[in-house]
């Protein structure tokens, strides 16, 4: 059942406009112009104090003035004038203000300021703040078009199932444009702006218990309380709703831009990426996709095991080829009809051969192609059976995707739940509506289309981590590389090491030779000032080395603190890597490991997780990273410890316990021949501030 949060803010049947404006040229008249062109049967109060009539409608002076307490406040006021407002607003006891204006976090500090002010007025007098800087609501299924958005101004608009909470309000629009060209409808569309105090996440958690709502699709610019993602995307896995998103920031240049937008922190996207998929989100990196991807996921459950491959047959070569070619690039195969799918090929008269069914001369035939889809559906190594349509898409839409249609129904009477799709090669706005309407995915770009069947393939549910178990450790006052040492050995993850005061202080029964490093906790990156001598062959060596080390780094680092020079055996095995844990600023806690060494940041080959995960999704991890594949044995080649690696990785995830450690990272960490461990040869932890 709908709170009464949701129903006031998914489905408000009284709406009052603060500043509406007489003017229809102003943006402050589209609310009032567009919730009466699209049919809105509730009440509507426009609150203007200099006008006793507002496009043809009476004007209220006030809030106090009202004949009713509204479901739903949109302020259209300027952003010095919004402040004010709030008090008035909570007089009427309306659940939901949405603030227009920007010039809040995402102006600077004095805009953060003004935003904090606003958000603390609201939430003592019990008000939900949509915005600031929020286009406002759209519910097509009830006829309310409470936004601003230019998009609005089409004749008509197209209700669907489909949901869109947007944290940029001009994508509201584009995506229902985009939408309406190709037949999909939405049900829902949100904006939530700077997010002050309603997130994305919040009003996800709301939509996937909408009845009219079948998918919900999240435009992001950043994750703002990602346990509410979490939560509402666990929810949607329960009710069998994909819940889809698009993230911006998957470079430098977008994360910045996004930051600058919104006034959020900026995580990495590797994190955000970790994020979705433990949530059970699927992302979309193609912006058709992420239109595309709610009719192939509705009503389906992640994979299991997905064989990330499909079944390819086409009425083009070219257009098929092209196909192959961008599911290959991102990672998914066209793969050959099995024994099982070649029977029936053969027994209905269509040849093949390899990887792509062509069947150009007999493919506008509709019952030829479901034939052919029924066969690539049969298949027991696919994930999707894709068609490929050419011209007839465009001249002769409706026989074009007869075939489509007839295999996906017989599918699912004879209960095969194997989906099908469409690539359509041309333009072929008619044949996408027509393949939409029947629920069918269908995609007008090669990239879209892979990039769907990738995001498919990728779709997880959502992973179940218990909480970790803190490690018995006692916090030091500052961190060197030997407290970071102890606090890896309390998880399991013991090294040998000395620590010297002074140059003549050398341990007794080293095992030769030996590195040497400084202690400190200001110099994280020990070689960069003269910090680490390697191979080390005798006692006398290791003094003169010590005292030189010492008087390298006073000399470079003064102002560092020195807590005396570690002293370890060199570490031998059969390959390097890197484990690090990071508190992300967006989705928290992360493990990342990679192939490691002191090239480990320049060739970036690392796979993250949120944290903390258990010995098997670590070894999955394993598996993901390409500098680590030798060491299972490739062509050959001595295995290495994978074992003891995996619980290397489980068990540094297991600092998500400890909310003081911000990063912490082993680099390298040496991971000898199968049965004989791993080594810590570098450690490294960073406190939280405060």
């Amino acid at each position: 059942m709908p709170t009464d949060l949701a129903r006031a803010l998914l489905n408000p049947r009284r709406i009052a406009l603060i500043g509406a404006s007489g003017d229809p040229t102003r943006v402050t008249a589209r609310a009032q112009l567009y919730l009466r062109k699209h049919g809105f049967d509730g009440e509507l109060y426009p609150v203007n104090p200099r006008a006793e009539t507002v496009l043809g409608e009476r004007a209220w002076p006030s809030l106090d003035a009202l004949p009713a307490d509204p479901d739903f406040a949109y302020i259209l006021l300027g952003t010095g004038q919004v402040e004010a407002q709030i008090a008035s607003v909570a007089a009427r006891r309306i659940p939901v203000a949405c603030v227009l204006a920007d010039g809040f976090a995402e102006a600077g500090p004095e805009g953060q300021a003004l935003q904090d002010r606003l958000v603390a007025a609201a939430r003592a007098a019990g008000v939900r703040l949509l915005g600031p800087n929020s286009m406002g609501l759209v519910n097509l299924r009830a006829r309310t078009a409470a936004s601003v958005n230019a998009a609005l101004e089409a004749d008509s608009l197209l209700p669907g199932r489909i949901a869109l909470v947007s944290q940029s309000g001009s994508m509201m629009g584009a995506l229902l444009s985009r939408g309406a060209a190709r037949g999909i409808g939405f049900s829902h569309l949100i904006g939530t702006g700077n997010e002050a105090d309603l997130t994305a996440g919040e009003i996800a958690g709301m939509l996937v218990e909408e009845p009219e709502v079948d998918a919900v699709l999240l435009f992001l610019e950043a994750v703002r309380d990602a346990p509410r993602y979490a939560g509402a995307a666990r929810r949607a896995h329960a009710l069998g709703k994909p819940m889809i998103v698009y993230k911006l920031g998957r470079s430098p240049f977008g994360a910045e831009l996004a930051t600058s937008h919104t006034g959020a922190l900026a995580g990495t996207d590797a994190a955000a990426d970790a994020f979705f998929r433990a949530a059970g989100i699927a992302r979309a990196t193609n912006l058709d996709a992420f239109l595309e991807l709610p009719v192939l996921l509705a009503g389906r459950r992640p994979l299991a095991r997905p064989h990330r491959a499909v079944g390819v047959m086409t009425t083009t070569g070219g257009g098929g080829a092209m196909a192959v070619d961008c599911l290959g690039v991102a990672g998914i195969e066209a793969r050959a009809p099995d024994a099982a799918a070649s029977a029936m090929l053969e027994a209905a008269g269509l040849p093949h051969h390899g990887r792509l069914l062509d069947v150009t001369l007999a493919g506008t035939k509709p019952e030829r192609v479901a034939e052919a889809l029924a066969a690539l559906q049969a298949a027991g190594d696919t994930d999707l059976a894709l068609s490929v349509i050419g011209s007839s898409a465009q001249f002769k839409p409706e026989l074009a995707v007869a075939g489509i249609v007839r295999a996906r129904d017989a599918a699912l009477a004879a209960g095969v739940g194997k989906p099908v799709a469409a690539f359509l090669v041309p333009q072929a706005d008619r044949s996408l509506r027509l393949l939409a309407e029947a629920g069918i995915a269908a995609f007008r770009s090669p990239e879209s289309c892979a990039d769907a069947v990738r995001a498919w393939c990728d779709w997880q549910a959502p992973r179940d981590a218990a909480p970790p178990e803190p490690p018995a450790f006692d916090r030091p006052d500052a961190f060197d590389e030997a407290a970071a040492r102890r606090l890896f050995a309390a998880l399991g993850l013991a090294s040998p090491f000395h620590v010297m005061q002074g140059p003549e202080d050398v341990p007794a029964g080293l095992a030769w030779p030996v590195a040497l490093k400084i202690l400190s906790p200001d110099l994280p990156h020990k070689t960069e000032v003269g910090g680490v001598v390697l191979g080390i062959p005798d006692a006398d060596a290791l003094r003169r080395e010590a005292a030189a080390m010492l008087a390298r780094v006073r000399a470079r680092a003064p102002a560092a603190r020195l807590g005396g020079l570690l002293v370890q055996p060199m570490a031998k095995g059969l390959g390097e890597a890197i484990l690090g844990f990071r508190r992300d600023p967006e989705v928290g806690p992360v493990v990342l490991l990679g192939a490691g060494g002191v090239l480990a940041e320049l060739m970036r080959d690392t796979t993250l997780r949120t944290a903390p995960v258990d010995e098997s999704e670590a070894r999955a991890m394993i598996a993901e990273v390409k500098g680590l594949q030798a060491l299972a044995g490739w062509r050959g080649l001595p295995r290495g410890d994978l074992d003891a690696l995996a619980r290397a990785v489980a068990a540094v995830s297991r600092l998500a316990a400890l909310p003081w450690v911000a990063e912490a990272e082993i680099n390298p960490l040496i991971v000898g021949a199968e049965g004989a461990g791993v080594i810590v040869a570098d450690a490294w932890v960073t406190e939280a501030a405060g």
